[in-house]
């Protein structure tokens, strides 16, 4: 069974498993540290873990204004578990918290082909917009 939970602080046990999935996506980089993730996760708007069997097993995180609007990002889920309805439940108690907490826009990019994912979730695509970076470092390459 999947439990559900948003934290803001989290023993080394959980940071080490959050880290592994965010490895797992290629989004830990040689600079990154456990205290980096750990104000990642404190100043997140919100930050949610799917646990099965004591394993977090997915995670998806929301940054905020607190006041308008937010973005989701930061949504993995173990290969091994994807399919099995983790990644919708995380992005429906996100959206849920987002908009109890007064939110009014809510965006994410969506990014390895996964819009299809979104769009079922009731998320659309934004036309004439185009997802933009200033790479204050490498975040391709890391």
């Amino acid at each position: 069974m999947v439990s559900y939970r948003f934290i803001k602080k989290v023993d080394k046990k959980i940071l080490k498993q959050i880290i592994s999935l965010y490895k797992s996506q290629g989004w830990w980089h040689k600079q990154d540290t456990p205290r980096m993730l750990g104000k990642m996760i404190k100043n997140s708007h919100c930050f949610l873990i799917a646990v099965e069997n004591g394993l977090a097993t997915g995670m998806g995180r929301a940054i905020s204004d607190r006041t308008n609007d937010a973005y989701i990002q930061d949504v993995a889920v173990l290969k091994k578990r994807r399919k099995t309805g983790i990644g919708s439940e995380i992005i429906k108690r996100i959206v849920k918290k987002l908009e109890q907490d007064g939110i009014k826009w809510i965006g994410l990019i969506a990014q390895d082909n996964s819009s299809h994912f979104y769009k079922k979730l009731g998320f659309k695509t934004l036309n004439d917009s185009h997802p933009m970076i200033y790479p204050v470092r490498d975040t391709l390459t890391g």
